[in-house]
């Protein structure tokens, strides 16, 4: 088999599956469960092995595809890997069984309905990262969607409707925002004589004016901006969250936010590098707003899914830092983040569904005394939690400490510049790593220590399901931070095009530059 035809087994496996569903009769739940964890595995399996034939080092797409779709718009269906996305494929493909299985005894109404979501939202996630062309790159973007609002709206909680309306105005905004965005831009490249081109290395070459770029960059920026979520955009977050069911909060948390910080790595930054650099210091402060706050509100939380939502707000602001420091460094912590985040908050949620399913209660004031009642399901928590804060050897610590040694060496270039502040932002970037502490260990302590509550009393510990689960993410976290050497190879050579692509409208705003 060619490395293509597996990146496009990757791509096409979920869709199949969701169709392959409806032959199964709805009398078997058993076989639709066992059918769709058995597909996952197969899809990150192939994932895996890509990546592990992926070259570092070596620039541009690989395992490319791309064909003609819409030949007379310019439109091609182009796939490909390369540094930018590798990672988060491997990452998505890796939590596709894992939000399978966890979810065998959490739903039990419309199942086939409900596997079938799951195979199209993980079809959409791993399009919008593979597509090399701007048009289909929009179409996958729309499609992910679709799956999310139906698994609230039906599996959801109580108040399940206002919080899918909630999501879909949000994104349903920023999503207009960018189609007009990429409306003009395409228009406007023809009117600049080029070929009618929605190739993301076409549009990249465009050289728009700085006027221009700032109006478009808002466009795509405001929606990126809205998926990730920074502050202040970030309301319709904590809603989702308490509102899905566990397998929704996980694919949420777990990859779906990371659509936002991809689209500024991929597109946002390298599209308009010349409104980037003007609103790199309302970018920066806005990341810095996104730690702050999102740590401030996880630490007066009651419920355990608010505090993990919160939380999410906190450490993707580290990624938008990262990015934004335009520091080699910073720029591979920030993708390194993005996956840590990944792991730690999908088994952080999957954790609160497993005890949710048993005690029906997300207060934190109903909980305590687990560690003597369920030691298994205690140590995993505690390890979760600790790769959250960024304990040393957990990849939350090589995700956020290469962030922070990006944005101070970002900030200390300015400051031998005489700008006095420029240190501000990344001594206040510091402070979340203490407030992360303090919200999760406050979190861990009234939950798994002091009296032990009614609601919890008759607790059982984890089954092998649970603990294989539970085990997977465990060993992915201590594999990315004890070993990031090769992760970062992989993205090293993408980071450096981000990082040049961005720094080129400063060199072409200097005397003498070409025009």
């Amino acid at each position: 088999m060619s490395d293509a035809l597996a990146l496009q087994l990757v791509l096409w496996l979920p869709l199949a599956g969701m169709f392959v569903l409806w032959a199964v009769p709805a009398s078997s739940p058993g076989t639709v469960r066992g059918l769709s964890f058995w597909l996952m595995v197969a899809q990150f399996v192939l994932c895996a092995w890509l990546y592990a034939r992926f070259e570092p080092g070596v620039p541009g797409l690989q395992f490319a595809t791309r064909v003609p779709w819409i030949e007379s718009w310019g439109v091609y269906f182009s796939i490909g890997l390369d540094g930018y996305n590798v990672l988060l494929v491997l990452l998505t493909g890796f939590l596709g069984p894992l939000v399978v299985a966890g979810s065998f005894s959490a739903i039990d109404k419309e199942l086939k309905l409900f596997h079938a979501m799951v195979f199209l939202i993980q079809f959409a996630m791993i399009g919008t990262f593979l597509a090399q062309d701007l048009f289909v790159f929009y179409v996958f973007w729309e499609t992910m969607l679709i799956p999310m609002f139906l698994m609230i709206g039906i599996w959801g909680g109580e108040r399940r409707i206002y919080a899918t309306l909630k999501f879909v105005l949000y994104t349903a905004f920023g999503s207009i925002l960018m189609l007009a965005a990429v409306i003009y831009l395409v228009l406007a490249a023809q009117r600049a004589g080029h070929a009618a081109s929605f190739a993301f290395a076409d549009l990249l070459r465009l050289g728009l004016p700085p006027d221009v770029q700032l109006w478009l960059f808002a466009a795509f920026g405001l929606s990126f901006a809205i998926k990730v979520p920074m502050v202040p955009l970030h309301t319709w977050l904590p809603d989702a969250h308490v509102e899905a069911p566990t397998t929704g909060s996980v694919i949420l948390a777990g990859v779906l936010l990371k659509m936002g910080t991809y689209g500024f790595l991929k597109l946002g930054f390298p599209l308009f590098p010349a409104a980037t650099l003007q609103l790199a210091p309302l970018i920066l402060w806005l990341s810095v707003a996104s730690i702050v706050i999102g740590a401030c509100l996880a630490l007066v939380q009651d419920d355990i899914k608010k505090i993990i939502a919160y939380s999410s707000i906190s450490h993707l602001g580290y990624v938008m830092l990262g990015l934004i420091s335009l520091d080699l460094i910073g720029i591979q912590g920030a993708i390194v983040q993005m996956v840590s985040h990944g792991l730690t908050a999908a088994g952080l949620f999957l954790m609160i569904g497993m005890v949710y399913e048993r005690c029906h209660t997300r207060e934190l004031a109903a909980y305590g005394g687990l560690a003597k009642l369920v030691p298994l399901y205690s140590v995993a928590f505690m390890i979760l939690t600790l790769a959250s804060i960024g304990l040393p050897t957990t990849s939350g610590f090589t995700g956020e400490f290469l962030v922070l040694l990006g944005a101070f060496n970002a900030a200390w270039a300015l400051h031998l510049q005489g700008q006095d502040f420029a240190l501000a932002p990344a001594v206040l970037a510091v402070t979340g790593v203490v407030l992360g502490a303090l919200y999760m260990l406050r979190f861990a302590a009234k939950f798994l220590f002091g009296p032990t509550r009614a609601p919890v009393a008759r607790l059982t510990d984890l089954n092998r399901r649970e603990a294989a689960i539970l085990a997977a993410l465990i060993a992915a976290v201590f594999w990315l931070g004890l070993f990031p050497a090769e992760p970062l190879r992989k993205t090293e050579t993408a980071a450096r095009e981000f990082r040049q692509l961005v720094l080129s409208a400063r060199a072409d705003a200097l005397p003498g530059s070409r025009p």
